[in-house]
């Protein structure tokens, strides 16, 4: 992971790979790479913006499956909890033929500073 934060920016790049090997032989083998490459920009009033990708190359099958997101997060505090929620659209740019065109995804965020 490289990642960059300047004056309520945040950039950088998540990346890993996986192979298979070792397990079951009736298994097929995994090999893929996945490319998290993101950009953020919070407001004072705690409130985010962000767009990413959340790409993975299956090396086995030549298939790219590339979701773009964009999200909106907003940090606020329940009763002294602070709790971040965000939303966020998704859009395939590329996927299986079988995969879905778009998505949405809602998530809620506890967050327990020292």
């Amino acid at each position: 992971m490289l990642l960059k934060q300047d004056s309520g920016w945040t950039y950088g790049i998540l990346a890993n790979q996986i192979w298979s090997y070792a397990g079951n032989d009736d298994r097929n083998e995994v090999n893929a790479t996945f490319l998290q490459p993101f950009l953020s920009y919070s407001f004072p009033t705690f409130t985010t913006v962000g767009i990413n990708t959340e790409s993975t190359y299956n090396w086995r099958d030549n298939q790219w499956k590339v979701p773009l997101n964009l999200t909106i997060a907003q940090l606020t505090k329940l009763g002294s909890q602070l709790v971040q929620f965000q939303i966020g659209g998704r859009y395939y740019a590329a996927r299986p033929t079988s995969g879905p065109d778009w998505g949405v995804r809602f998530t809620v965020t506890f967050l327990f500073p020292k």
